[in-house]
């Protein structure tokens, strides 16, 4: 099946089709960035101009910074507050005229490493982590998803995890890599506590400096960085509408 996955960002809104049988992408990937304030309509029509940069007409799965029930947004990270409450699968529906699949950006890039990545037939706790504007978290037991976790928002030292350790503040605040991934290895000793994981998957955007922050990293469970890269949240989110349309 070929569904147009989009992965949507605080910073951008990128997306290719998929075949969803393999993983691959069937084109370049296409990114745009992220209207200022982003706000429902404003990025409602940046994604109808990712879809018609494709000329696409068939289902499309949306990756996005919430948590996702029935397609409507619970909560807002890095984004407007607008969103929450809104039906972000009708609202992409009524500009892009396709049918639209929408799910938790993390989730959908774990669902792709699990399904065809580095976690493909890891039994056990599996913690899917992004780093980039902010946390994402998928959280998957025995290869099944617990949706929704949102493990980036959990509280370290009396403050959201990651308002202290996204890739983002790393960013901001100019920090080292090596001191940012002190931060950052607390955060995972943190979920390490509370789920004793088998395996942390790394991704999101700050994945192409690995080398730079891996030899500071410290925990017991095994770490793994995204087989996809920065693509996984595409690729997942084509696998959560084939799953759901098929």
């Amino acid at each position: 099946m070929q569904i147009l996955g989009i992965d949507i960002g605080g910073t951008g809104i990128k997306g290719a089709p998929v075949d969803t049988e393999s993983g691959l992408l069937l084109a370049e990937r296409f990114r745009l960035v992220t209207p200022e304030g982003a706000k429902p309509a404003p990025m409602a029509d940046v994604v109808r101009d990712v879809a018609q940069h494709f000329a696409w007409n068939s289902p499309i799965g949306c990756g996005f910074p919430a948590v996702i029930r029935s397609g409507v947004a619970e909560s807002a990270a890095n984004i407007s507050s607008k969103w929450i409450g809104t039906n972000v699968a009708e609202l992409f529906e009524g500009t892009t005229g396709c049918r639209v699949f929408v799910v938790n950006d993390a989730d959908a890039a774990g669902l792709a490493e699990m399904t065809f990545g580095v976690g493909k037939g890891v039994k056990g706790v599996v913690l899917m982590i992004t780093i980039g504007t902010g946390l994402g978290s998928a959280l998957f037991i025995d290869g099944k998803l617990v949706p929704n976790t949102e493990l980036g928002h959990i509280e370290i030292d009396c403050v959201d995890a990651e308002t202290i350790s996204s890739d983002e503040v790393r960013k901001q605040q100019d920090l080292s890599w090596k001191k940012w991934a002190k931060r950052f290895n607390k955060y995972l000793a943190t979920l390490e506590k509370l789920f004793s994981p088998d395996m942390f998957i790394l991704g999101g955007g700050a994945i192409k400096n690995q080398d730079q922050f891996l030899p500071y990293l410290n925990v017991r469970a095994r770490i793994k960085t995204a087989e996809f890269g920065n693509e996984a949240g595409i690729v997942g989110a084509a696998l959560a509408a084939a799953q759901h349309f098929s």
